[in-house]
């Protein structure tokens, strides 16, 4: 269960382009909405370039309530996700959600779109025109069937069950509204979004709403032509894994978490020192964690709001359990952790930090006596290049260097050996060579899909690994915790 206290404001997102005749009303029935105990509310209005007096309704309204209504104007019309893309923008609250500014969707339908986020269960809910509801218009046989080919094309390229994809109703928490790039500018948003939050391994749900649609003569603007362009949508980001607005290299790790056979690898060579009392360092959005559960008990962490609200969520009903935020190189976020496991993992992470012996000391502390510390970084300086750069690498070690930063922490250096050897020449070409920033999607399916070869080949191969494996032990005899 959720902690709804976490969630103070809500932030309704409203695109408005000529609705002169309906934006007032829209507007009354959005500030009059009940909102669930606790949640306060926020009016994100985007004016899309109208040119029928809608703007001097919206500024009118905007005085009246200054502390509710936040107003923007585009100069010309640009789209509903354009419109969209700047109110989230712009929105402070922690959860968002998209109200048309006609009168087809019902505000009052707000706590039923919030209910499963404030518990816990969501992190993206759809309201659903075509679940049973307390009403809805009858209208346009057409636009209801090709909505329903909408959904269940989309449904096909994203492996959902929804029932109403094109829903304008969408609640989403914003941490991830916020990270997700939005390219559309009209009403493709709607299939974009879809794929980016299935991609992202969101949870979603669907609630039945109320529906008032709206004739054409009555000002409904999507078209055949919209359709046509949803299609292409679909197709578009089903292909193209555009699903981070790219701060800290989350794209590149979103690309590699899908190598399962690799991550297969890696979890199977480090598993034989992996103890019953786990802590990981830096688990990302949890693959490698799968691999090596269960275990008596496991801490996972991260320093990534992203990725720790990914965990709690993946892992949040798990026995044996606990999520939590671990800065490596913060000695105050390892006081209460002093001796609490006879396992540390951390892999692909203390290349990331600027002081490496003091987080190697932090592990050190956490750990019992006897306890291991594995470790994983990445081999050879003169492999650092571009997909370094971009993953925020600070250095690559040498194999000398990483024993000796382990022996100043205390450490008693086991094993150190190298891995994934295949991995080092694609690696040099894409960094050093062609300077890209990513790994292409083919490439890395096919490199994961002949893992089988490289593990066969990797004592035979020549050149150095990609990586490098430490297996260190904190002196003394073995303590169970």
């Amino acid at each position: 269960m959720a902690d709804s206290r976490a969630f103070r404001r809500l932030s309704i997102l409203i695109p408005v382009f000529n609705e002169h005749y309906f934006v007032e009303q829209v507007i009354d029935q959005v500030l009059k909405a009940p909102l669930p105990s606790g949640i306060e509310r926020e009016l994100v209005v985007v004016d899309d370039g109208s040119t029928d007096g809608t703007g001097h309704l919206l500024k009118q309204a905007a005085d009246k309530y200054p502390d509710v209504i936040r107003l923007y104007f585009h100069s010309a019309n640009r789209g509903k996700g354009a419109a969209i893309r700047t109110a989230i923008q712009h929105a402070t609250g922690d959860i968002c959600i998209i109200q048309d500014a006609d009168l087809e969707y019902d505000p009052q339908d707000y706590e039923k779109l919030l209910r499963p986020i404030l518990a816990g269960d969501a992190d993206v809910v759809y309201g659903s025109r075509f679940l049973p509801s307390a009403y809805r218009r009858v209208l346009f046989f057409w636009h209801a069937l090709g909505n329903g080919l909408l959904t269940t094309l989309s449904n096909l390229f994203t492996n959902l069950n929804l029932t109403d994809m094109e829903t304008c109703y969408k609640a989403a928490k914003s941490s991830i509204l916020k990270s997700i790039p939005i390219r559309s500018n009209r009403f493709g948003i709607e299939p974009e979004l879809t794929a980016k939050f299935a991609k992202r391994g969101s949870r979603i749900y669907e609630v039945p709403i109320s529906y008032r649609g709206r004739s054409y003569d009555e000002g409904k603007k999507i078209t055949w032509r919209d359709g046509l362009k949803a299609i292409w949508t679909i197709l578009y980001f089903w292909a193209i894994d555009d699903i981070y607005n790219e701060l800290y290299g989350h794209a590149i790790l979103h690309r590699l978490s899908q190598t399962h056979h690799f991550n297969r690898w890696m979890a199977d060579t480090v598993k034989p020192w992996v103890g019953e009392t786990v802590l990981e360092i830096g688990a990302g959005i949890g693959n490698l964690t799968l691999k090596l559960l269960p275990r008596r008990s496991y801490t996972v962490s991260d320093v990534d709001p992203l990725h720790l609200e990914y965990l709690k969520n993946r892992f949040g009903n798990y026995a044996r359990m606990e999520v939590r935020k671990v800065d490596l190189e913060d000695a105050d976020d390892f006081a209460e952790l002093e001796e609490c496991f006879d396992t540390v993992i951390c892999l692909n992470v203390l290349e990331h930090v600027t002081q490496d012996v003091q987080a190697l000391k932090n592990m050190y502390r956490a750990l019992v006596p006897g306890g291991v510390a594995v470790l994983l970084v990445p081999q050879g300086r003169w492999l650092y290049g571009s997909l370094d750069r971009v993953l925020g690498h600070c250095r690559r070690y040498t194999r000398r260097e990483l024993i000796d930063r382990c022996e100043q922490a205390g450490f008693v250096v086991q094993h150190a050996f190298c891995f994934n050897r295949a991995g080092t020449p694609p690696w040099f070409i894409n960094s050093r060579v062609l300077h890209r920033q990513n790994f292409g999607r083919s490439q890395l399916k096919c490199y994961d899909c002949l893992i089988w070869l490289w593990r066969a080949l990797e004592k035979v191969l020549p050149w150095p690994g990609l990586s490098i494996i430490g297996i260190v032990r904190k002196p003394g005899d073995v303590v169970i915790p």
